[in-house]
């Protein structure tokens, strides 16, 4: 018993008929079963840190912006925030940034961005594919809170 011949291989291919017909499909939808895959992978990951960062978000809010320390500026609490969330979220895929503005009436706003850039499966950060490129997505969260001074009576 040899090697089997091309030609003789290709008359067994030619006798069967339909027989392949469900691996012709595999191959054919395999690549969109992968790009759905990839995005809802995403999209669920993305959902995942929104979620994440409200809550941290609100909590660093809620520890640090009522009673800043001595001579601290919204500014310097929103960099002290900012530096929390960035250690609680340091994954390369998802960049953390606050700003804060203070109005005339005491009142200290705190806005909070998260930008999530699309990954191959949570592995690494994916910029695009066949030369499209994929968007950054951004979550924003703003919370107003009345900061404490000292000496001062309502």
């Amino acid at each position: 018993m040899g090697v089997p011949s091309f030609a003789s291989v290709w008359k067994f291919l030619l006798r069967r008929g339909k027989r392949g017909q469900m691996t012709i499909e595999f191959v054919a939808v395999f690549p969109v079963l992968l790009v759905v895959a990839l995005i809802s992978t995403n999209v669920v990951l993305f959902f995942s840190e929104c979620a994440g960062f409200d809550r941290e978000f609100r909590q660093e809010v809620a520890r640090l912006a009522p009673s800043p320390a001595y001579g601290q500026t919204a500014q310097d609490v929103a960099s002290q925030i900012s530096g929390d969330l960035a250690h609680s979220f340091s994954r390369d895929y998802v960049d953390v940034s606050v700003s804060a503005a203070t109005s005339a009436d005491g009142l200290a706003t705190y806005e909070g961005v998260i930008t999530f850039t699309p990954t191959l499966f949570g592995a690494g950060r994916l910029t695009g594919a066949f030369g499209v490129q994929f968007p950054r997505m951004q979550h924003h969260r703003k919370i107003s809170v009345d900061q404490y001074k000292p000496g001062v009576l309502l």
